[in-house]
C-alpha cells in the first residue's frame, strides 16, 4: 500500500461483512433467530469482554476518545459488532450503546447530499452499518438515512470513469479497498430492501476484475503487487455476487488457501475482518480451519480490559477483531451465504 493510501487509512479504518445459515434477520419486535451451531466458549468469552470494553469506553455522544474513534465508519464497526452478537438491540444489555452509535452516525450525515463523514471509507462502512441495523433496530430515521447514503454512493460511481470508487465522492480514479467496501455496503442495502441497480454491481465488479492477476491475486489499483488482504476483499465481492462458479473465483480461493498462516503486520485487524468473511463464503471447511487459528491468535492478544490494540483506535481494532469472530454467531443479515 502506498503512502497516500496509508494516510487515507489513518483518516478512518477499514474492513465489511457476511455469513451463513437460515435468514438471521430479526424483525423489529426483537425476535431472535435460533442458533443452529454451538458457539465456542472461547469465542463467547472474548466477545463479551470486547463488547464490555466498547460499551464502557464509549462517550455519551457515541464516539471514543482518540481521533479515529470519532470517525463514523469506526462507530459503524462498533454498532455492527453489537448487532452481530444477537442481543435485542432495542431493549437488551447493549441498547444504549446501539442508540449512541446510531445517533452519532446519523449526526455525521450531510442532510443534503447523504454523505457520511469525510472519506468514502467512512461513508461505506457507516452505510453498511445502517443497512445491517435497518429492520433490526426500531428507529424511523434509519430508512431515509440509508436511502440517502446509497444515493450518494451511486452518484459517486457514476462520476467515476473506472466504475469504482476512491477517497472522495468526486474521485475519478479508484482502488480495490474503497471499491470493495462500497460493493459490500450496496449488497447489504439491497438485502435490506433498498433498490440498487444491477449496473452498479456490474461496473464495480468489472473494476475489481481489473485489479486481479492471472493467479487470482488482487492488487491495489491494478493486478501488480497482489496481496492477501486485497484478494480476500475481491473474493468476498464475488461471493456476494453469486459468482463462485467463475474460474477467477477458484483461482483467488487457491491464492488464499496458500496463505492461511499469513498475518498482515501493517493492518492486522483489517486483514482478519476480510479474511474471515472471504473464507466463510468460499469454503466452510477452510473457514473452520482459519477460524480455529484466528481464535487462538485473538485469544492470545486480547488485553485484560477486553480490547485489542494496534497502531489505530482501540475502538477500531476491538470492533474489527470481534467482527472477524462474528461469523460464529451469524446474526448479521449480510452474514448469509
Amino acid at each position: 500500500m502506498n503512502t497516500h493510501s496509508a494516510g487515507a487509512f489513518l483518516l478512518f479504518f477499514f474492513c465489511v461483512l457476511t455469513a451463513g445459515g437460515a435468514n438471521p434477520r430479526r424483525d423489529v419486535a426483537g425476535i431472535m433467530p435460533v442458533r443452529t451451531e454451538t458457539v465456542p466458549v472461547q469465542v463467547e468469552s472474548m466477545y463479551l469482554k470486547g463488547l464490555s470494553f466498547l460499551q464502557n469506553a464509549q462517550k455519551a455522544d457515541g464516539s471514543y476518545e482518540d481521533n479515529e474513534g470519532r470517525q463514523p465508519g469506526i462507530i459503524g464497526f462498533c454498532l455492527m459488532s453489537v448487532l452481530a452478537h444477537g442481543d435485542d438491540p432495542n431493549a437488551g444489555p447493549y441498547a444504549t450503546m446501539v442508540r449512541r452509535c446510531l445517533n452519532y452516525i446519523l449526526s455525521k450525515q450531510n442532510s443534503g447530499s447523504g454523505y457520511i463523514g469525510d472519506t468514502m471509507y467512512n461513508h461505506g462502512f457507516a452505510t453498511l452499518a445502517l443497512a445491517e441495523a435497518y429492520g433490526m433496530v426500531r428507529d424511523d430515521r434509519i430508512g431515509p438515512a440509508l436511502q440517502k447514503a446509497v444515493a450518494l454512493t451511486l452518484t459517486a460511481q457514476k462520476k467515476n470513469k473506472t466504475g469504482g470508487w476512491r477517497y472522495a465522492p468526486d474521485s475519478t480514479d479508484a482502488d480495490s479497498t474503497v471499491t470493495g467496501c462500497q460493493i459490500v455496503s450496496l449488497y447489504a442495502a439491497r438485502n435490506a430492501g433498498i433498490p440498487v441497480p444491477d449496473e452498479a454491481f456490474e461496473r464495480g465488479l468489472k473494476y475489481m476484475a481489473s485489479c486481479r492477476d492471472n493467479k487470482g491475486g488482487y492488487g491495489y489499483t491494478g493486478p501488480s503487487g497482489p496481496r492477501v488482504t486485497l484478494t480476500a476483499i475481491g473474493s468476498l465481492t464475488l461471493s456476494l455476487a453469486r459468482q463462485k462458479s467463475d474460474p477467477s473465483f477458484k483461482t483467488s480461493l487457491s491464492f488464499l488457501k496458500k496463505n492461511l498462516n499469513y498475518r498482515d503486520s501493517s493492518y492486522p485487524f483489517y486483514f482478519e475482518y476480510y479474511m474471515s468473511q472471504a473464507l466463510f463464503h468460499a469454503d466452510l471447511d477452510i473457514w473452520k480451519e482459519w477460524n480455529y487459528k484466528n481464535m487462538r491468535y485473538l485469544g492470545a492478544s486480547q488485553a485484560p480490559n477486553g480490547s485489542w490494540l494496534s497502531d489505530y483506535s482501540p475502538a477500531y481494532s476491538t470492533s474489527a477483531a470481534l467482527l472477524s469472530l462474528a461469523l460464529n454467531y451469524r446474526f448479521l443479515p449480510i452474514y448469509e451465504k
